[in-house]
C-alpha cells in the first residue's frame, strides 16, 4: 500500500520528518557515545529503542532493511511482510488478521511509546504523549 499520497494521510512524509527515521544516527554521535560510555551505535541498551529489528534473528529481516532507517513503522505496527501486499492494506481488518498492531485507543498507542520513551533512557526529561503524538500520529483520512 502506498504511504505517499496527500489522500491515503502521507504517512511516509511525516515519518521522514520525525525523530524516529534520524533515531540511529543520533547514536552515531560523540555525545552519544559519552552518553553510552562506549559506542553507543552497538551498545543494545541504546539499540533497542533507536532502531527497528533489534534482537530479531537476522534471517527474519528484508534484504532491504537497514538499521540506519532507525524507528521503522514495524516497530509500532509489527513484521509486515504477510500484511503489506495493497490488496491487504486497502482492508483494515484483513491487515489486523494477517499481524498488524491494531491499537484499541490512544491508552494503548500511549502503552507502546512509553517502552522506549521512559526513565530508562538516559536523556529521559519527561514524556507529554498527547504533544508528541500530534507530531507522529498518521492516520488514514476518512473518506468523503
Amino acid at each position: 500500500m502506498c504511504h505517499k499520497k496527500a489522500d491515503q494521510g502521507e504517512q511516509l512524509k511525516i515519518w521522514e520528518e520525525s525523530a524516529h527515521a534520524n533515531a540511529f544516527k543520533t547514536l552515531q554521535t560523540e555525545a552519544a557515545d559519552k552518553i553510552a560510555g562506549g559506542k553507543a551505535a552497538e551498545d543494545p541498551k541504546c539499540l533497542k529503542c533507536h532502531v527497528s529489528g533489534h534482537g530479531v534473528d537476522a534471517s527474519l529481516l528484508s534484504s532491504k532493511f537497514s538499521i540506519e532507517d532507525g524507528v521503522q513503522c514495524e516497530t509500532c505496527h509489527g513484521a509486515g511482510s504477510a500484511y503489506k501486499s495493497k490488496k491487504i492494506m486497502e482492508d483494515h481488518a484483513k491487515s489486523v488478521a494477517a499481524g498488524m498492531t491494531a491499537y484499541a485507543d490512544e491508552a494503548a498507542i500511549e502503552k507502546q511509546c512509553r517502552s522506549c520513551h521512559n526513565e530508562e533512557s538516559p536523556n529521559f526529561k519527561g514524556f507529554n504523549f498527547e504533544e508528541m503524538w500530534a507530531k507522529i500520529k498518521h492516520p488514514v483520512p476518512a473518506k468523503g
